[in-house]
């Protein structure tokens, strides 16, 4: 077994990102262990993340849903700053993948976001962890995940 990779999403989320991730990361990292772990909410994501990293890990991959309130708005930029902070901390890739409500009136519209963000990170996680350069080619791009691309200047 290569290593281990952890898909953490949450109970507020109205897509089931978490999923699509495991999916996508079960067909692009055969030789890896992929766990799947659910949590209440995007503030639990960052302690979920280090139970990971602490259960052996090489990668997180984290998937939240955020509110429209100003509340929810807060709850993510913490939860962020913890994740971002952890991958400092213990060098471990770490893509944070959210969703906030407010992206889209229509929820089929917020569905397909959702859908096309979690599988899109989901595969750039396995580019980076069979080859840590694998995203070079695509720098400057404008390559988003959810939207279409924004493209080059």
């Amino acid at each position: 077994m290569a290593g281990c990779v952890a898909v953490i999403d949450t109970m507020f989320s109205r897509v089931d990102m978490g999923s699509i991730a495991y999916k996508v990361l079960r067909e692009e990292l055969t030789s890896y262990k992929i766990e799947r772990w659910t949590v209440p909410g995007a503030k639990d994501l960052p302690g979920a993340a280090r139970r990971a990293i602490d259960r052996g890990c090489d990668a997180v991959i984290t998937l939240g849903w955020i509110g429209k309130r100003e509340a929810d708005r807060i709850t993510y930029a913490v939860s962020s700053m913890g994740l971002v902070l952890l991958g400092v901390l213990t060098g471990k890739i770490i893509i944070d993948v959210t969703v906030h409500e407010d992206e889209a009136d229509d929820p089929s519209d917020l569905k397909r976001i959702a859908e096309e963000r979690a599988r899109d990170h989901a595969v750039n996680l396995a580019l980076l962890l069979k080859d840590p350069h694998a995203l070079v080619r695509n720098a400057g791009k404008g390559i988003r995940q959810g939207y279409p691309n924004a493209g080059p200047l």
